[in-house]
């Protein structure tokens, strides 16, 4: 065709056998998504993610280990104050046990904080690359990975229920594994959570020694619950991000909501 002729995809010949232009095509607006159906879900990498959730966990690890050494002698400081005991030198311990058990409040708070932050965004990860391998594998809409942590009561079952089908999406359906990681880790990050936030308010309302006494015996057993929590905790997020990594490894999900490339 001679250049600057228009194509026959622009034009249509008039009666008069001059070229004319067709009129344009309406713009055609974006379709919005049907009514109750999820987002696509895309296919991304928790490898980075899942690495430094490990680590700071490990930091909740180490800051609950200190506060397992400092319990003990805050009880034997109480402990001394029950019976009896008083001078300069118990009141110089009193003081040193106050400031270390101050200490170990604010480490533990401080690392807790900063390793939930890191671990939802992980969470919420997994979830929605659980969602790309098996799409109706979910007895729950992804907004719950973020949202059912703080929601009363129901902080006490979703996340596991989320995570349990989480884990079954994301492992090999011909060889599937157990999910006794899972059950043992929320086990025991309920017990721990439950008993610390009894015996803090019993410590912060104990106007006798003898009551806080009982209470730093129950702050033990709840950071070393915690402590037990954060190892596991950082066994199943190294374990559930190899699974999802090696299976976007083995190729395009069968059966997906889309066809996704391997994680890096």
């Amino acid at each position: 065709m001679p250049e600057g002729e228009p194509s026959c995809g622009q034009c249509a010949a008039a009666p008069s056998g001059t070229p004319r232009e067709l009129p344009s095509a309406p713009p055609v607006s974006p379709v919005p998504p049907a009514k109750g159906v999820a987002p696509v879900a895309w296919l991304r990498s928790p490898v980075g993610l899942g690495r430094a959730t490990a680590a700071l966990l490990g930091l909740v690890l180490v800051v609950d280990l200190f506060a397992v050494g400092v319990e003990p002698y805050v009880h034997g400081v109480l402990d001394d104050i029950v019976n009896g005991g008083g001078g300069a030198d118990l009141a110089r311990r009193a003081d040193r046990a106050d400031s270390l058990f101050e200490t170990s409040g604010v480490l533990q708070s401080g690392a807790l904080l900063a390793a939930a932050v890191v671990f939802l965004c992980w969470f919420y990860r997994v979830r929605v690359n659980a969602e790309v391998f098996d799409p109706f594998g979910h007895t729950m809409k992804r907004g719950w990975a973020i949202g059912a942590w703080f929601v009363p009561l129901v902080n006490l079952w979703f996340p596991r229920r989320i995570t349990v089908d989480v884990w079954k999406a994301s492992g090999d359906p011909e060889r599937p594994r157990g999910h006794g990681l899972v059950n043992a880790w929320w086990v025991m990050w309920v017990v721990s959570i439950s008993v610390s936030r009894v015996a803090s308010r019993m410590y912060g309302r104990a106007d006798e020694a003898e009551v806080g006494r009982t209470a730093v015996r129950l702050l033990l057993f709840a950071d070393l619950t915690d402590a037990l929590a954060a190892v596991l905790a950082v066994l199943l997020v190294l374990r559930l991000t190899r699974m999802q990594h090696e299976k976007a490894l083995r190729g395009p999900v069968a059966g997906g909501i889309m066809q996704a490339p391997a994680l890096g």
